[in-house]
């Protein structure tokens, strides 16, 4: 049951991460507004392509389990500071304040689960354990 359950954690913790790779793509220049907003200005492309590649290829590796750690540092190098960046709650208005903290809590729990998996490694049903497991004849 256990490795059932972390190869589902594993591909619900990834959907979020590729969906937002993805939703970057769609909305390439929203997000670039949306990066000119909180201050972030200069290397714009640099920085939306870097923020692409960490989702998209973290996000892969921890779905599939094929080398899960090296994929959840990369998914924790966007994620960390992106959290403090666009939820920051002690700064907002009184009317924004609880929903930013709502959403700040959620990130901190997916860096949690991350971290989780950081430790933990990516479970029995990974590519991982199919390529060690595999005889090549």
């Amino acid at each position: 049951m256990r490795d059932i359950t972390d190869l589902i954690g594993r591909i619900f913790l990834s959907a979020i991460f590729l969906f937002e790779a993805f939703d970057t793509m769609l909305y390439f220049d929203k997000t670039r507004q949306t990066m000119e907003q909180y201050g972030l200005n200069s290397n714009q492309d640099i920085w939306l392509y870097g923020a692409v590649f960490l989702l998209l290829i973290g996000g892969i590796m921890v779905l599939v389990g094929y080398r899960s750690t090296l994929g959840a540092i990369m998914l924790l190098t966007y994620w960390v500071p992106v959290t403090f960046i666009i939820h920051d709650f002690w700064n907002e208005p009184k009317d924004q304040m609880r929903l930013q903290s709502i959403l700040f809590m959620k990130d901190i729990a997916i860096i949690g689960g991350l971290l989780m998996l950081v430790g933990k490694g990516s479970g029995r049903y990974s590519i991982r354990k199919l390529l060690a497991t595999t005889r090549v004849n």
